[in-house]
Parts: structure tokens; sequence; C-alpha cells
């Protein structure tokens, strides 16, 4: 496929996405990074066999591993997300926020409408759905069209979203969730005791894997990470796509949010300060590179669980639950300091490693890359 474009308007619909196609389509790096995920998840197999050993009656058990499950279904659905906005380089610190947000409108809204009828859950997760939506486009247009780094409009989007929650509530959480959506789907079960929460994960998650991995949507992403400027000469519409990137982690968290209400009958104004973190550092040691163009949505759910058995082992053994946070600081550094030995290994092999971040630094060139 030539790059080779004298205008956009004849970039505007290439035959087919830019990344390594010259090497079937997944470069050396892409296959490292899977191979990595497997590893973490070998590390995830030893974890949970030194917890069954030390305590077998109590965390070896069908009731504590539906505990661990269903307390990560939640962060799964915004693992997605985040994983598109990484594998692009970017950065998307409002996760939290924007869930907790979201959760509120939806919350006011079926207040609004009254009953505990499916309609008015139908409104209250569209509502949320909308919401996470404009959060989501209000970052993609700062980061796409003004140029503005991700760190900052997100962070912004941070403060901005979980203000705005306190000044609509008072800073009171609201508890009136209609009990249809609480049985329905908060402690609803399918096919005896698996959680309607697990499954509603699991769906997001395999779309994730087919979007991300089999369509010009997840190739086109691959390539902004990959090289912004390389993407833009072979037709991609970059500052169009991050939008829809941005987007789409904002829907995911506006759903997460109507989800956490489901579960717990409450929105959690002061309860979420750390989850863009702790999906963040799931995201990173599932294998996706902060540098952008690699990674995988599976390697993030196993990144995820890392932290989840953690906490929960410790809990049950006895040990101090601050220890986790030491264990997972650990294979959070852990797990950038084998990306970047991978990347330089990469580089001596005669691939270029990429090193600009979009955090707030702009991406060479590939004139200035020497590719």
């Amino acid at each position: 496929m030539s790059t080779e474009v004298s205008t956009p308007e004849k970039a505007s619909t290439p035959s087919s996405p830019p990344p390594d196609e010259g090497n079937g389509g997944e470069s050396l790096v892409q296959r490292v990074v899977k191979m990595q995920a497997f590893q973490i998840l070998l590390v995830l197999l030893v974890i949970v066999i030194v917890f069954s050993t030390l305590a077998p009656n109590n965390f070896a058990n069908f009731g504590n591993a539906r505990s661990i499950v269903l307390n990560a279904s939640i962060l799964a659905i915004l693992g997605v997300g985040m994983t598109f906005v990484i594998v692009t380089s970017g950065i998307d610190l409002s996760i939290g926020s924007v869930m907790v947000f979201s959760g509120v409108i939806g919350a006011k809204a079926m207040i609004a409408v009254g009953g505990d009828s499916w309609g008015t859950a139908f409104v209250g997760i569209g509502v949320s759905l909308a919401t996470g939506l404009a959060w989501g486009l209000f970052n993609g247009f700062l980061i796409a069209k003004a140029k503005v780094p991700p760190l900052i409009v997100t962070l912004g989007s941070l403060g901005m979203a979980l203000g705005l929650a306190q000044i609509i509530t008072k800073g009171v959480d609201i508890r009136e969730v209609p009990q249809v959506m609480q049985d329905e789907i908060g402690y609803g079960n399918v096919v005896g005791q698996l959680p309607v929460l697990t499954v509603i994960a699991v769906v997001v998650v395999a779309i994730g894997i087919v979007v991300l991995h089999h369509t010009r949507f997840g190739r086109y992403t691959y390539a902004v990470g990959s090289n912004e400027e390389s993407a833009r000469r072979v037709g991609v519409k970059v500052d169009r796509h991050l939008i829809k990137v941005y987007a789409l982690s904002g829907v995911l968290s506006g759903f997460a949010g109507v989800l956490f209400l489901a579960q717990f009958g409450t929105t959690a104004i002061a309860g979420q300060t750390q989850t863009n973190l702790n999906v963040i550092a799931a995201v990173v040691i599932g294998g996706t590179s902060l540098f952008g163009g690699v990674g995988t949505i599976f390697g993030t759910v196993v990144g995820l669980f890392i932290p989840a058995v953690l906490q929960n082992g410790f809990v049950i053994v006895g040990i101090q639950p601050f220890w986790q946070q030491v264990a997972v600081g650990a294979v959070l550094i852990a797990a950038v300091y084998v990306d970047q030995v991978r990347r330089a290994s990469a580089a001596r092999g005669g691939k270029s490693t990429r090193p600009s971040l979009r955090f707030g630094a702009k991406k060479s060139s590939p004139v200035e890359q020497g590719e």
C-alpha cells in the first residue's frame, strides 16, 4: 500500500490500516506483549496457589472466588476503555470522577421519573451513558483539536466532574435506586450463582477484544499509538479517531457508574478517588505500554485480578491490606521496566522504540525518527 499521499482527500479512504502490515499485521513487539500477558497470568496463578495453600478453607472456595470476580467486574469495564486510550499513548485520569458524575445524573433522572420499574431503570441507564459520552467527547475534543495534553485535560476533567457531582448532591450520596436494578442486576444471578454484573463485564470485555484486535477501529488505534504522523500520512483521520477513543472511555465510565448504582444502591462521591490509578496500573501491569502502540485487553483483565486477589488474600490470611498497595506498586514498576527493556531490545533489532508520550510531548515525524 502506497504511503505517498498528496492531498487529505486521497488519504481519507485508505484501503487498509497502516501499522505493521509488513509483518503479517502484527509486530514483534506486539507478539512479545501478548507473551508478557500470559506471563502475568502465570504470576496471578502463583498468587492464587500461595493463598490457597495458606488458607485452603477460606480462600479456595467458590464463594470467595465469586466475590473476587464480582469486585473486579466494574473495574474490568473501565479497563477496556483505558486500554484503548493508553494504546493511543494517551491517558484518562477522569474515569473515576466521570463514573461518579454519571451515576449521580442517572440517579437524579430516575428520581425525577419515579417508580421502581424497568422503564425508570432504562431512563437512568440511558442518561448515565449519555453523560459519560459527553465527558468523553469533551476530553477528546480538547486533546485532538485544541492540542491540550491528555494528562492536563483529563486531570482537569477529574476535578470538574467530581466537583459538579458534589455541587449537585451537596456532598450527600443519593440512595434512591429502583429496586428492580438492584434485584436483577446488582444482586441478580444467571446459571446458578454467576453474577449478572460479571456476565455484563465478560460481554464488554469480549466486545472490546474483538474491536481492538479484529476491526479497522482497533488497527487505527494501534496506528495512532505507534506513530501519529505515519498514521496521518496513510489516511487515518487521527483527530477524529482520538475523539472516538476518548468518547468510548467516557461511555464505559458512564456505564460503570450506573452498574455501581445497581450493585450498591447508592452513589459513591468520595469512594472512587483511587479508581483511575487502579485501572491504569492494571492496564500497564497487563502489558499495555505507556508509550503506545501495543497492548491487549486480555492482559488488562489479568492485571486487574492481581490487586483484587492480593487484597482479598491478605485480609483472609491476616496480613495488613496496606501491603497490597506495596505489592501492586512493585509489580507496576517491574511491568514498566520490562516494557523499557523490550523496547530497547526492539531498537537494537532495528525497530523504532517511538519514545515520545502523548501526555505532553508531540511525536516526531517518520523522517525525524529515521523511518
